[in-house]
């Protein structure tokens, strides 16, 4: 499902941001993206995506910054000292002599020191607020569910139309096939056989005979709605059904003999589809 989180915290001097961005797809494919002093953060960002999702594919991105920066310059402020009062003894030997520059003072070995920021207590923070990032994406998700549920309630309702106008045209359909045929066997024949042209009806009827599809297509309308009525992880099991769906509305324009049925039945599929790529986003 199409969302996005940010969630950001200052703690020991550095400000942690968390931006989380989803979309739909149909298996859960997470995508860090850590900056190198948080690379170790990677399995343990994976495993707590896993527990708050199922399905999607989620960037997580962290970045950082610390109020001194990565680096560290430390000034031996003893050591310092300690030239300090070494120069002005060797000045009262030997006199007055230039000034000495602090850029020289610098260079001297052990005066300054470079130190590398300690992020070890930062990841324990890190992954406390990445869960709160979560907890808000899947709230953000959940709103867009329950809209999306009543586009799903909506084309369940039109598939059911669509059953329902195809199975009050069986009779009309039937009986048009019927005349169509006995008029057919008549210009041919002139004394046509009746119980051989019952038995191609009957035939013919079974083969265009289309109520067991429409009636599992109220069925899997059923099942559709159940499972959006239980809630939870139930996207790949909506999926199923969807192939279900489509499956019987294949087999319904196999079938069809008329134009009524088989504008029912490009309705019928063009309702599915817009299901399942909208099912595509739920969890």
């Amino acid at each position: 499902m199409t969302a996005f989180a940010r969630r950001d915290t200052h703690v020991a001097g550095t400000t942690l941001v968390w931006e989380l961005k989803s979309v739909n797809h149909r298996y859960l494919e997470v995508t860090p993206r850590l900056p190198e002093a948080f690379r170790e953060l990677d399995g343990p960002v994976r495993e707590l995506c896993r527990k708050h999702l199922n399905r999607g594919k989620v960037e997580v991105g962290l970045r950082y910054q610390l109020e001194g920066g990565d680096v560290q310059v430390v000034i031996d402020e003893a050591l310092v000292a300690q030239l300090n009062d070494a120069l002005d003894r060797i000045s009262q030997q030997i006199g007055p002599a230039t000034a000495v520059n602090p850029a020289d003072i610098l260079r001297l070995p052990g005066v300054m020191q470079t130190q590398e920021a300690d992020f070890a207590p930062l990841m324990a923070p890190a992954l406390a607020l990445l869960d709160e990032a979560l907890a808000t994406l899947v709230e953000t998700r959940a709103r867009e569910g329950a809209a999306l549920r009543q586009l799903l309630e909506d084309r369940l309702t039109g598939v059911l139309v669509q059953v329902a106008r195809t199975r009050a045209a069986l009779p009309r359909i039937q009986d048009a096939l019927r005349q169509r045929l006995i008029k057919r066997v008549e210009e041919v024949l002139a004394n046509p056989d009746q119980d051989r042209l019952e038995q191609e009806l009957v035939l013919l009827a079974q083969k265009m005979d289309v109520a067991e599809e429409l009636d599992r297509l109220e069925a899997h309308v059923t099942e559709v709605r159940r499972a959006l009525a239980e809630g939870g992880h139930v996207g790949r099991r909506l999926d199923f059904l969807m192939q279900e769906l489509n499956r019987e509305a294949n087999t319904l324009a196999s079938k069809s003999v008329d134009t009524e049925t088989t504008q029912a039945a490009v309705e019928l599929k063009v309702l599915i589809e817009q299901m399942r790529e909208q099912i595509q986003n739920i969890e």
